[in-house]
């Protein structure tokens, strides 16, 4: 294998982190529970969400990172039906 130079950073300019972060965080509500790793791929997925919000634009962000905290908290205390709740409260809050 000839690796020539690192992998470009897909960084969803603009509007489109909206979609993706909606995307990743349906995948994470999906797995949450799942034996095998569910739990801990969705928490992952979730603090890679709020990391990219922090990152683009903290501000516009705050109430949805805090939410996102929120989240993963129950998630890992295993309150899997209240982090499922909260994550439903996410995709409004994501305009």
């Amino acid at each position: 294998m000839e690796v020539l130079h690192p992998k470009q950073l897909e960084t969803h300019p603009g509007d489109s982190i909206v979609g993706w972060a909606r995307a990743q965080l349906e995948i994470a509500r999906q797995i949450l529970d799942n034996p095998g790793g569910g739990l801990l791929f969705a928490t992952q997925t979730i603090g890679q969400v709020s990391s990219a919000l922090r990152e683009r634009d903290l501000a516009r962000w705050e109430e949805v990172i805090a939410l996102l905290d929120r989240v993963e908290d129950a998630a890992v205390r295993r309150e899997f039906d209240t982090a499922r709740t909260l994550l439903d409260d996410v995709p409004g809050k994501l305009n």
